[in-house]
């Protein structure tokens, strides 16, 4: 904020997104906007409502913060023209956003946000001259939402199960969302960090391991079940089994992947990024469920979604939807279905992970950041177009160039880079079928990045 993200920018931002919205419905386009509790945050929503206005578009405008996933249930089900949403999610204080979604609910695919940007291009940064007709209208977007996830949810498995849980929404827009759904079912559960604060306590509003503590502490004293976090704007999720372990979303796709297949019986077919588990791959081969593989970026979860492709699909960066929901990240779902079937099976998490491994055997995955030279950086982007017959002592057996460059080792194991086209980094993903030779995995793929 005030140094790639300004006032300035976010108008020309929105002017161009008028532009778009209207050569798709010239007269009569209603917009929602909405916003995460971060700094400013009241200001930006005033901004693109002036200048929605000013194109005789009418902005439904969200009062509270609201999460990513209930503004995306709202343009669905309100049937408007798309939403313009102020976040940067998962990322530090300091950083701010705008996200637009379609008419589908959906995030904007690249061919839209091609033409906003031409737009973006093309327009004036000054003020529309003509007089406007459109006015602004309030709209409430949190009961809707919570009544649908109550139809997508058993409740009433997780309150006469006796579930302890604790909810914890990093001072995000989750706010008031799961909690109050479970309590109002008759669940226990506390809260913590339910307040407004713009710096999310000093850190990142990510619920990963390392910033979910406060969440094992509060845990440990009510001895809790589970515990559920979401992020600054509620798309992505945070899992704790009962002694406070950590699980990975990767494997919390898995599971939920396994346990929807199990009680809703929808075997329609499952999506996942090409950097998640294989334990997703080895899954769908043992239900006999279609496997959908997607270069990285949840739109494209998305549109399987939005087709009924899938029942579930999901990203290792914390991301889900299931079928008949949104087709956006909603990482309140998760955390709520994360405890249906912790209640359910009445077996913790990593019980049941271990009953996953028994039946189609293990798998570790690992992200890794691996910061580059500018000089390095483009070496290895010409590397990344070579084909390898063995990496890291074992033969390739096949090469995936989704997203990136993928290698499946013959063993089973992989790895997969894909270069950062905003920062001089690399990221690596890597899988092995041990922990012992995902250590040696992990090196091999440094190692090969300045071979």
């Amino acid at each position: 904020m005030a140094d790639d993200f300004t006032l300035a920018d976010v108008r020309r931002a929105v002017r161009g997104i008028a532009k778009y919205v209207l050569s798709q419905k010239p007269r009569g386009a209603r917009v929602i906007i909405g916003r995460d509790p971060r700094f400013l945050g009241e200001t930006l929503v005033s901004v693109a409502e002036t200048i929605l206005c000013e194109h005789d578009i009418t902005p439904l405008v969200i009062a509270e913060p609201a999460p990513t996933p209930a503004i995306s249930y709202e343009v669905l089900s309100g049937k408007t023209d798309g939403a313009i949403n102020f976040t940067a999610s998962h990322n530090p204080p300091e950083y701010n956003g705008l996200k637009f979604s379609t008419p589908d609910g959906a995030p904007a695919l690249p061919e839209v946000t091609k033409k906003i940007e031409a737009e973006i291009a093309a327009s004036s940064p000054q003020p529309l001259e003509h007089s406007a007709s459109a006015k602004s209208q309030p709209i409430e977007v949190k009961l809707r939402y919570l009544k649908r996830l109550a139809e997508l949810v058993d409740l009433k498995t997780i309150k006469s199960a006796g579930l302890r849980v604790v909810f914890d929404p990093l001072w995000g827009a989750g706010r008031g969302y799961s909690d109050a759904l479970l309590r109002e079912a008759g669940v226990e559960v506390a809260t913590i960090h339910d307040e407004r604060d713009v710096l999310f306590g000093g850190h990142a509003p990510e619920p990963d391991d390392h910033l979910l503590g406060a969440l094992r502490r509060g845990m440990k004293a009510r001895a809790a079940d589970i515990g559920i976090a979401t992020d600054g704007d509620a798309d992505r999720f945070g899992v704790l089994d009962e002694d406070g372990m950590y699980i990975a979303p990767n494997h919390v796709i898995a599971l939920l992947f396994d346990y929807l297949v199990e009680t809703r019986g929808w075997k329609n077919g499952v999506g996942k990024s090409v950097a998640t588990t294989n334990l997703v791959n080895a899954l769908a081969e043992h239900h006999g469920v279609e496997l959908h593989e997607t270069p990285v970026g949840f739109k494209y979860i998305g549109e399987l979604i939005k087709q009924d492709k899938i029942c579930i699909g999901g990203e290792e960066s914390a991301g889900l939807s299931i079928r008949h929901h949104v087709p956006e990240k909603d990482g309140i779902i998760a955390g709520l279905l994360c405890c249906e079937m912790r209640a359910r099976r009445k077996q913790t998490l990593k019980e049941q992970l271990r009953g996953l491994f028994a039946k189609v055997g293990s798998f570790y995955p690992l992200r890794e950041n691996f910061r580059l030279t500018d000089e390095v950086k483009a070496k290895f982007t010409q590397k990344l177009r070579q084909e390898p017959r063995d990496f890291a002592g074992r033969k390739v057996s096949s090469v995936v160039r989704t997203d990136g460059l993928k290698l499946i080792l013959e063993d089973g194991s992989w790895v997969c880079y894909r270069i950062s086209g905003t920062e001089p980094v690399v990221r690596i993903y890597s899988e092995a079928r041990s922990q012992e030779h995902l250590a040696k995995l992990s090196a091999a793929a440094k190692e090969w990045v300045l071979q």
